[in-house]
């Protein structure tokens, strides 16, 4: 006998018509007996079952318009909901909806607030695509086979499941608080449930009769990465054990998936990770071992707490040890009441507070107990725990075209809620509520963190801080807000200090001895002064000389003669010539080293009089972060604003940051060759100021990009405070930008400018090592774009690994074509096995061989000051003339 329901019936008749496939299909809980020895009208339903006993979808609004922030990316084929909160810029997408919406919509997701995943581009499947989109059964089969979108639909028997999914990542962003790891930072809000309507697994891959030796059932999806289809595995008696759910799903809550969520067909895997659920699937592989995907093997794993993020990119091992991956989740809760920042008046409260959240198990394992604490663990109290899975187990019809076949089935695949009923006066006497839950194999969560390098299934006690406000008020403060969005404790804690991983949650208790830091005398003022020198300096008299040839400029009240700085400066004669006259404290103290403000005094003429000080005081406000719309962007010596408008991480560390001018036709004003500044301020309000060389064309209008390597904390050393500044901004965020400098100017057909000197090139020799390939890209590619430009180009790149290899598509298409004027070589220090290139540094030999000196040429250095001092050395002892170096 064979189930056949209306809605399948309904999917053939649009199927043929070629009808959209986004349309609803209402909630059919009527189902069609088809016998092949009986002659029944097939649209004859069988009594319905009512629906009041289960939990319905919550009524769904999908957004049917593309967002104006994808509208440029390559998702631009897909609406959003605006609510969903972006944890990796615009692109690609990743989201998690606000905990509190989340928890407000109930026991199912509605999809447009379902968290999503995803690691590209969304593939863009047209309705006219969907009646060819096909899957293949291949590998360790007898019988590979080829099935179509409506043979997965008409051929075997449909299911509808509720089941939760989890990202494995939730919860992360309090690992990066501790320490920055590999991943980003989600919320407490990487968790959504839907009902999935589809094939179980096994039915699929029984018709192509697996061989004895299989072992795994690998997936692929539709969706191109860097490295590759994503894909990853799961073991195949898994797949054929009908308890663990094993699904393939064409409907979330009755509607045709949409397309961040796989559409039109994807897996679902209930009770594991969210990565081994593969959307837009396309291939079922059966093998005898592991996926080798890439995605397989370097996502989705927790790797010992001791490895460091340096060590696992330097050891592969670690990555395709199987011990290490993610299947099962972990027990995890949350609280979603009360609210962070949530504001309580005691007066009048009541009596007690109702704090409610969720919990979830892995594997099929049932939360059993979800317990409270107010006195940091001493003591607990045992909360209730609603269980709306369970409803669907007594229902046995039809919903949403799938056969709903719980009756039997033990495991749980959802999500529960949990709630408890405190007195207000226990509140007003604890510093903080904890939460903890246990599943019925009495795995329980821990009270301290396991950090590991990709951050993933972080599941301590959940704590929410109160703060006392005042006598009447107290407000509360969950761990860590998602994303780069500002709030918690953790963030607070850290901020003033406190160790994280004190077993204290960072709070100072009164057995804490003082830190070091608090017993460190204040570092001492470098006086950059003259001794002697007490001349006072006029308005007038420092007016005079905004001059480019006799500059005289400003730090902290002081005045200093830049004209000796024009030749030699290290930013060029342009930084000294856009600070004459003018206030340059604010970026002379945020870019200068200790080592330069100690050469101040040679160059020290006196003090400005208070007359001036305060003229060059409002001079200074009137013209910071001018908002005129000029045609050209960069002004030598206004502060511009450029708002962020996308971050795409090109690696676990770097980023290319695009930036939006201040209107659509402007320019950006940059020649080949030089930098720009930007400034922001850090959490303490203390301004930030750093060079860049953006690698987007120099004739680009209405943008820039800037690529950039991010600098965290580690266990040894304090992360760069302008790329962690940076790594923090959200889009929409607006810096400070300013420029051109530096020294040197590519103008093309073999001429530069060099400390506006013009010089004849026949060659360049590009000497960079990591994130310094930008300024030897920009003047790489000004010679490269010109076919007549006869100046010759060497470029020697030092990186650690292979994926440390920044511009590397771009410098690639610079060779491919076979250009004499180019020659591109990297060497490695941490190489592969795979890797067919030069190993080690850039050394004595690579230089003699690669950039040997000759006539008009000039050698570009740019990279880590090690790098540079050992370039520098061994160039001018192999014959370079120190004039023919150009340090960037």
């Amino acid at each position: 006998m064979t189930t056949i329901t209306q809605s399948i019936t309904e999917y053939e008749r649009l199927l043929s018509n070629e009808n959209k496939f986004y349309h609803t299909i209402s909630p059919l809980v009527t189902t069609t007996e088809v016998t092949e020895d009986e002659d029944t009208n097939p649209n004859t339903p069988v009594e319905a079952e009512p629906l009041s006993d289960i939990p319905l979808p919550p009524p769904s609004n999908v957004p049917t318009e593309v967002l104006s922030v994808d509208k440029n990316t390559p998702d631009h084929h897909v609406p959003r909901d605006p609510r969903l909160i972006r944890l990796t810029g615009v692109h690609p997408f990743n989201v998690e909806p606000p905990l509190t919406t989340l928890f407000n919509e109930g026991f199912l997701t509605p999809p447009e607030l379902f968290y999503v995943r995803n690691h590209g581009a969304v593939p863009q499947v047209r309705d006219e695509d969907i009646p060819s989109w096909d899957i293949s059964i291949e590998g360790l089969v007898q019988n590979p086979i080829t099935l179509s979108f409506k043979q997965i639909l008409s051929e075997f028997d449909q299911i509808t499941a509720p089941v939760t999914m989890v990202c494995a990542g939730n919860r992360r962003k309090e690992q990066n608080q501790v320490r920055k790891s590999k991943g980003f930072s989600w919320g407490a809000a990487g968790v959504s449930t839907a009902l999935f309507t589809g094939p179980m697994m096994a039915d699929i891959i029984k018709r192509a009769k697996p061989l004895r030796k299989a072992k795994f059932v690998c997936m692929e999806g539709a969706d191109k990465l860097p490295n590759g289809y994503y894909g990853t595995s799961v073991k195949l008696n898994w797949v054929m054990d009908a308890n663990r759910g094993i699904m393939l799903a064409h409907k979330m809550n009755g509607e045709s998936l949409t397309p961040d969520h796989g559409r039109p067909l994807r897996v679902v895997v209930p009770g594991q990770i969210g990565g081994r659920s593969v959307k837009w699937l396309k291939k079922l592989i059966i093998t005898d071992k592991p996926s080798d995907n890439w995605y397989h093997i370097y996502d989705n794993r927790v790797l010992p707490t001791m490895i460091t993020p340096e060590q696992s990119a330097q050891e592969p091992k670690w990555w395709t040890d199987d011990r290490y991956a993610i299947y099962d989740l972990n027990v995890n809760s949350a609280a979603a009441y009360p609210q962070h920042d949530e504001q309580l008046r005691l007066s009048t409260a009541g009596a007690t507070y109702s704090v409610r959240g969720y919990a979830y198990g892995g594997g099929g394992r049932r939360i059993n107990r979800v317990e409270i604490s107010l006195d940091k663990g001493r003591s607990w109290r045992l909360a209730n725990i609603e269980y709306p899975e369970d409803k669907y187990r007594d229902f046995e019809s039809n919903l949403f075209g799938g056969r709903v076949d719980m009756y039997w089935r033990e495991a749980s695949f959802c999500w529960c809620f949990w709630n408890l009923d405190i007195a207000i006066a226990d509140l007003k006497e604890s510093d903080a509520i904890l939460i903890r839950a246990m599943d019925e194999s009495l795995n329980i969560q821990p009270r301290d963190m396991y950090w590991s390098v990709l951050g993933m299934m972080n599941n301590p006690w959940f704590r929410v801080a109160i703060i006392k406000e005042s006598d009447d008020v107290i407000r509360f403060e969950h761990p860590t807000q998602p994303a780069l969005l500002p709030g918690g404790w953790m963030e607070r804690v850290k901020k003033a200090g406190g160790d994280l991983t004190n077993g204290n949650w960072g709070e100072k208790s009164s057995d804490d001895v003082d830190s070091p830091a608090e017993n460190q005398q204040p570092t001492e003022e470098i006086n950059m002064k003259k001794e002697g020198v007490n001349r006072g300096i006029s308005i007038e008299e420092l007016k005079a000389h905004d001059s480019p040839t006799e500059p005289w400029f400003v730090v902290n009240g002081e005045v200093y003669d830049g004209t000796k700085f024009l030749e030699g400066h290290p930013g060029g004669a342009q930084s000294i010539i856009s600070a004459a006259a003018t206030d340059a404290s604010e970026e002379f103290l945020a870019i200068h080293s200790e080592t330069a403000k100690a050469m101040m005094p040679d160059y020290h003429i006196g003090t400005l009089d208070e007359k001036a000080r305060e003229i060059l005081k409002n001079d200074s406000q009137d013209s910071s972060s001018s908002q005129t719309l000029d045609e050209i962007f960069l002004q030598p010596k206004i502060w511009k604003k450029a708002e962020l408008c996308s971050k795409k991480s090109v690696s676990w560390d770097t980023r290319i940051f695009t930036f939006k001018l201040e209107h659509e036709s402007q320019k950006l004003g940059l020649p080949t060759g030089q930098h720009l500044m930007v400034k922001l301020k850090d959490a303490s309000s203390e301004s930030i100021i750093r060079s860049y060389t953006p690698i987007s064309e120099t004739d680009q209008i209405g943008f820039l990009d800037i690529l950039i390597k991010i600098y965290f904390d580690t266990e040894t050393s304090k992360g760069g405070k302008m790329t962690m500044a940076l790594e923090k901004l959200n889009i929409g965020d607006k810096v400070d930008i300013k420029g051109p400098i530096g020294k040197l100017t590519y103008t093309g057909d073999g001429r530069v400018l060099l400390n506006d000197k013009e010089r004849r090139v026949k060659s360049f020799r590009m000497i960079c090592g990591g994130s310094g390939i930008t300024p030897i890209f920009q003047v790489l590619r000004g010679v490269m774009q010109n076919p007549a430009d006869p100046t010759e180009c060497v470029v020697l790149d030092g990186n650690r690994l292979e994926e440390d290899i920044l511009c590397r598509e771009e410098l690639d298409a610079f060779t491919a074509t076979g250009d004499p004027r180019c020659k591109i070589i990297h060497t490695l220090t941490k190489p592969s096995k795979e890797w067919k290139g030069l190993t080690g540094r850039i050394s004595e030999d690579l230089l003699k061989q690669y950039a040997a000196p000759s006539e008009q040429s000039l050698a570009l250095i740019c990279g880590p000051p090690g790098m540079e001092s050992s370039a520098k050395k061994i160039l001018l002892a192999q014959g370079w003339d120190e004039n023919d170096l150009v340090f960037f």
